[in-house]
């Protein structure tokens, strides 16, 4: 049996959380958030929107059917470090290409568990996200103390002052055809044309917009309003991703220049930088929404469905409402904004993931109406 290493996690506050180390060895900082989702860890892994975090997951064991290429979301992996309280060793699926040990040493993701992690999740539920490190191996072996890593906890950049969305975006522009490598683009396509902004765009996302017989081309974030009108696109999507939408200037400006020029829809972050391009405003949520399990009303038709979501921010209400948004879709756990659309401007978009990679489906009709309004301008 492979020996077991001692580990630490340190938080900011100096909550310290003592376990075994799992994966790669060593000290890596990070912002501390919490996932509900019991399945789906390797999407999380590789969800560029998890850029700079550790992720703490909730269900008690993690990794039981190994990884496998085709669940990846990106072609690298995001999370900075993975908590759990068990992690499993065995991978007890035939799709499993990897146990979850090998996956993480490979990608060089450092992991602790065998520790509380239902006291580590609800110590964030109180005190907000928070910085910390994990330390391993010989790392911790070299460190003076507690008290040294909490200062290393304290010294992680704010993920707020970080322009996150430039360190996932793709670098340059492609053609989407079943991956996210870049390929010649095709010549006589006659369907409708999507033009994607990729603030850390996921290929479950890619797959589902394809899907709707859609011509798909993806921008780097920083790509100029008059590159993506030049393409002449039928509509703007804007991709989830990583990070305070109000440091993704570039993308806010570019929106706002196509706003009444271009149908745009958007999700997750992109949902966010739509509302900015508006003149709205956003707020940081004291933990954020991370998981498979959050209920979402319909406000156009009272339907309730359980979505995936992952995000620190959220849209502030009243600033929507005064630059004549509707709202369609709330948060029933707070009541925060989930969706809104803009009949003037004949823009739309929804805080939560449709594609539910991973998390349930309930919401995967959103994506022929993204589409058909899209083609209309308007809702």
């Amino acid at each position: 049996m492979t020996p077991t290493a001692r580990a630490l996690l340190v938080l900011e506050d100096g909550r310290l959380f003592e376990g075994e180390a799992f994966g790669a060895l060593g000290l890596i900082g990070g912002e501390v958030v919490f996932n509900t989702s019991m399945t789906g860890y390797q999407e999380i892994l590789t969800d560029p929107s998890y850029h700079g975090q550790f992720v703490v997951m909730t269900c008690p064991q993690i990794g039981n059917y190994g990884v496998n290429s085709a669940d990846e979301q990106s072609s690298r992996t995001h999370v900075r470090g993975f908590v759990a309280r068990e992690f499993s060793r065995t991978a007890s699926s035939h799709t499993a290409e990897e146990d979850l040990a090998a996956y993480l040493t490979r990608h060089g993701i450092v992991g602790i568990h065998r520790l509380d992690t239902r006291a580590l999740t609800r110590h964030i539920r109180e005190r907000g996200a928070l910085r910390g490190v994990i330390a391993s191996g010989p790392a911790l072996a070299e460190v003076s103390g507690p008290d040294a890593l909490v200062s290393a906890a304290r010294a992680v950049p704010d993920m707020s002052t970080l322009d996150a969305v430039s360190s996932v975006t793709t670098p340059r522009r492609y053609e989407w055809k079943g991956s996210d490598n870049a390929k010649p683009e095709s010549q006589g396509y006659r369907g409708p044309t999507l033009a994607v902004l990729d603030l850390g765009v996921k290929r479950e996302i890619l797959r589902n917009l394809a899907a709707t017989g859609a011509r798909i081309v993806v921008l780097p974030a920083s790509t100029a309003p008059e590159e993506i009108l030049s393409l002449g696109a039928d509509g703007l999507f804007l991709s989830n991703g990583p990070g305070d939408p109000r440091m993704a200037s570039a993308a806010v400006e570019t929106v706002r220049e196509l706003l009444g020029r271009l149908p745009v829809a958007g999700i997750c972050l992109g949902h966010q930088i739509l509302a900015l391009a508006a003149g709205a405003e956003t707020f940081k949520l004291p933990f954020g929404h991370h998981g498979g399990n959050h209920p979402v009303r319909d406000c156009r038709t009272g339907r309730i469905d359980i979505t995936a979501q992952n995000h620190n921010y959220a849209v502030e209400e009243a600033s929507a409402l005064d630059r004549g948004f509707t709202i369609t879709h709330t948060n029933l756990n707070d009541g925060t904004v989930e969706g809104m659309f803009h009949e003037k401007l004949g823009v739309f978009s929804v805080q939560y993931h449709p594609e539910g990679a991973p998390g349930p489906h309930d919401s995967s009709r959103l994506w022929p109406e993204f589409m058909t309004a899209l083609s209309a301008g308007t809702r």
